[in-house]
């Protein structure tokens, strides 16, 4: 691997190369698609000529959906939001061994990170502070790239990175309408909680499917039509009582929880602009109509619990409308536990 050296004198250690230049052959320009290249300043496009700056060694490929409606566009508005409210924060992370330690508490990341092919290309789409991008990138035989459009929540991730010299890791801004990599060319694309924050989710799942390659895996976490309802009452209450009753999410009860902490979660959930909600039905119906077959899904539609041990890239029975119905009345049963955000994963075909 190509390093940048630095003089003995001022560093004990070289810095390793970003991901974004060993790996720019996959990422393109977000106005005409062509080839990039960097000067370790800017980046250029080969196609179209327009240079892109490098801030904090994150590439600015932020490319406006609609430029002639961009002011008052709901991209324009999350973005101004998480720009404020970067979430999540990393308050209670200091090293590699406590994001880790965090990671793994979930069954989802952990397994996820046991389960990626080796040498696998990975996107993380919309990965805001970027927890889950740096802690997939500390495999030594996996590439993983975070996209965002809040540089905020990039310079937080990047910054991270740095510190803990996290070397197969590397974050880009990008309008996930408007790709800042070749289509084709992931072998895994996750955008887990990002979709439903958009105008056309839809489109943005179209958009991001785009990247995968045949044979690859999308995984997209979106919000329950049925088990957000609780979300959606405790908002109302937070409202009118001018949030006095914030007390009745069990995040802002954690006593392990800092005040930095609680405040992107209530902000995340309870504050947000736009959210949208869908069913475990209508994302299926996404998979088929754009060449993705179901594999697995958080929470489970096919019968029997969701173990430590569940093989997520293995295809499993897609149940019938009933069977995934009832699954949203036990997430809104719960009380819409995480959010009552669902998580989808498909392989797209080869042809």
């Amino acid at each position: 691997m190509t390093t940048l050296t630095t003089p003995a004198s001022t560093a004990s250690q070289t810095a390793p190369q970003p991901l974004f230049e060993r790996a720019i052959d996959v990422l393109a320009c977000p106005y005409c698609g062509g080839d990039l290249r960097s000067d370790g300043q800017k980046v250029h496009c080969q196609g179209c000529a327009k240079t892109f700056n490098i801030d904090s060694g994150i590439p600015q490929l932020f490319a406006p959906h609609d430029p002639e409606q961009q002011k008052g566009d709901v991209t324009d508005i999350v973005k101004a939001f998480y720009e404020e409210n970067p979430f999540p924060n990393y308050d209670d992370i200091d090293s590699e061994q406590t994001l880790m330690e965090k990671a793994t508490r979930g069954v989802f990341a952990r397994l996820l990170g046991e389960q990626i092919p080796q040498g696998a290309l990975v996107l993380e789409v919309g990965c805001g502070t970027g927890q889950l991008t740096n802690f997939l990138g500390m495999h030594y035989n996996r590439r993983v790239f975070g996209s965002d459009m809040c540089l905020h929540s990039l310079r937080l991730a990047n910054g991270f990175r740095e510190r803990c010299r996290i070397k197969n890791a590397g974050f880009t801004q990008m309008n996930l309408f408007r790709p800042a990599f070749k289509p084709g060319v992931f072998d895994l694309v996750i955008s887990n909680g990002v979709l439903h924050h958009t105008a056309d989710p839809l489109g943005a799942f179209q958009s991001i499917s785009r990247l995968v390659k045949p044979n690859g895996v999308i995984i997209v976490g979106l919000y329950n039509k049925i088990g957000r309802l609780t979300t959606d009452f405790k908002r109302f209450l937070f409202r009118i009582t001018a949030d006095k009753l914030s007390f009745l999410d069990a995040h802002m009860r954690n006593k392990n929880y800092n005040q930095d902490r609680k405040r992107a979660w209530f902000f995340d959930q309870y504050k947000h602009p736009h959210e949208s909600k869908h069913t475990y039905s209508e994302v299926l119906n996404w998979f088929e109509a754009n060449g993705f077959d179901y594999l697995s899904s958080i929470p489970k539609i096919d019968p029997g619990p969701f173990t430590d041990e569940e093989k997520l890239f293995m295809p499993h029975d897609r149940g019938t409308s009933f069977t995934r119905w009832v699954t949203e009345m036990e997430m809104l049963m719960t009380g819409g536990k995480d959010g009552a955000l669902f998580i989808m994963i498909g392989r797209k075909r080869k042809s």
